[in-house]
């Protein structure tokens, strides 16, 4: 990978001030965050890169707990709206502003906590659900101080026909549903209603990831809108039921539209946010449920006033096309979007029709009648980081990575081992193919995997 010639800052998070001074900067290696004054290509979508080089400066950043105070004494209670996407974070991730900044790392460890508690142990009888019991599981994980209360465990299964192992139900825990304790509520300024998403663990959700079709998404029963368009497998995961298992009595779908209804009724007077927080397929995952609502109107507390819908997407896949990101706008859902330039899966579906295709063919603003449709486009505002280790490739797309470099800048350390994407996509046709299964939508999932390698090597 080409080094980057960036501005190496000195960061004080707790006024939020950057100064800039001249640095040397190697590719490959991990330490000092820096923020480039440039903005992405696409005029849809805003970002900030935040790279990762070498400097011999080794006191990590301080996260502040909330409520975090600034230079100028400013709370998040008192900016909380702001924080949540009101004016599409204008101002706040360019410089990355410190209140945001510790408000991201907090989602993303409670999405970590999905994983924590995930449990991939295939003697357990908890055997790819989850650990513990709603009330003690963010205790068991190591957040138990974080002021909120698991509402409900959510369960999901894609309708997809493979395998599965040990004849177990594909049904699968997903995520979970919290709100905020009456403490924690008045310092963020409002009751927060939190969705979180783990990313993709299993066969049937990495066939799901990769089906790369886009289909209408119909979620609005009085409202057809056939041109606003999702990806076709994250539909699958999100709308299937399955009826005969215990997991399955009811989709991801109708889980979650039930819950939270149930808490915007249930806290109904207060004022109230809608927070959806996932990582790779759990942030489209996030994102589907977060149109939902707002296309069907939950977030409307009243006549006057809409509960803030967010997302906070953590190295996200592409969704739907060009009309679902409008439709999307439309609604008022605000999506940020946490990436690293180096992901491959932040790059997918849409790998060549995409955003960014017409400047593949000379910046010409001729619109295709077909890119609407037909082409995925990635939706709200994106922060963007950079950091790559030529020794653990598979780093550039781990939760733990994504969180750390925000967390402690000048201080990361990657241990993991990789994830091998090519024996993966072998694996999955070799196992489609020795049950005689059709092959065909499993050609398109190995592709894709492919695909995906390549465009981390470019």
């Amino acid at each position: 990978m080409a080094s980057k010639a960036l501005m190496k800052p000195t960061l004080n998070f707790k006024h939020g001030t950057l100064k800039n001074n001249e640095a040397q900067v190697q590719s490959h290696s991990f330490g000092q965050v820096c923020f480039s004054g440039k903005n992405g290509v696409s005029s849809s979508r805003k970002s900030v890169v935040v790279s990762v080089v070498t400097t011999k400066t080794a006191s990590p950043a301080t996260v502040v707990a909330v409520p975090v105070k600034t230079g100028s004494t400013v709370l998040l209670s008192q900016k909380w709206r702001e924080i949540q996407g009101l004016n599409n974070w204008e101002s706040l991730v360019e410089p990355l502003h410190p209140l945001l900044r510790n408000e991201i790392i907090r989602y993303g460890e409670f999405v970590a906590a999905c994983y924590k508690a995930f449990d991939l142990d295939s003697n357990s009888k908890r055997y790819l659900n989850c650990k513990y019991g709603k009330k003690n599981m963010l205790k068991e994980v190591g957040m138990d101080d974080s002021g909120y209360e698991v509402t409900k465990y959510i369960y999901a299964t894609p309708d997809v026909n493979i395998p599965i192992q040990n004849d177990a139900a594909p049904g699968r825990w997903i995520g979970y549903v919290a709100v905020s304790s009456d403490e924690v509520t008045k310092q963020l300024g409002r009751r927060d209603m939190l969705v979180t998403f783990r990313g993709t663990v299993t066969n049937h959700e990495w066939v799901a990831n990769f089906m790369s079709s886009l289909t209408p998404a119909r979620l609005d029963p009085l409202h057809d809108r056939p041109d606003v368009k999702v990806e076709s497998g994250f539909l699958s995961l999100y709308t299937s039921e399955e009826a005969e298992t215990k997991f399955g009595l009811e989709s991801c779908r109708q889980q979650l539209l039930s819950e939270v209804s149930r808490l915007i009724n249930k806290y109904k007077g207060e004022e109230l946010s809608i927070t959806l927080a996932g990582h790779s397929m759990g942030s489209a995952l996030a994102l589907l449920l977060a149109y939902d609502i707002s296309e069907l109107g939950l977030n409307k507390a009243d006549h006057r006033r809409k509960i803030p819908v967010t997302v906070f997407s953590f190295g996200g896949p592409r969704v739907g096309n060009l009309s679902f990101k409008q439709r999307c706008e439309q609604l008022g859902v605000k999506v940020l979007r946490i990436v690293n330039v180096n992901d491959p899966i932040t790059k997918l579906p849409g790998v060549l029709f995409n955003e960014n295709f017409r400047g593949l063919i000379g910046g010409s603003r001729y619109e295709f009648p077909w890119f609407a449709c037909s082409c995925y486009v990635h939706v709200g505002v994106e922060l963007v980081l950079d950091f790559f280790n030529v020794q653990n490739p598979s780093c550039v797309h781990d939760l733990e990575t994504y969180i750390n470099l925000l967390k402690w800048p000048q201080r990361l350390g990657i241990q993991k081992e990789g994830f091998d994407w090519m024996n993966k996509a072998r694996d999955l046709l070799i196992s489609a193919q020795s049950l005689n299964i059709n092959l065909m939508p499993w050609k398109d999932v190995a592709i894709n995997m492919v695909n995906m390698v390549q465009s981390q090597r470019t």
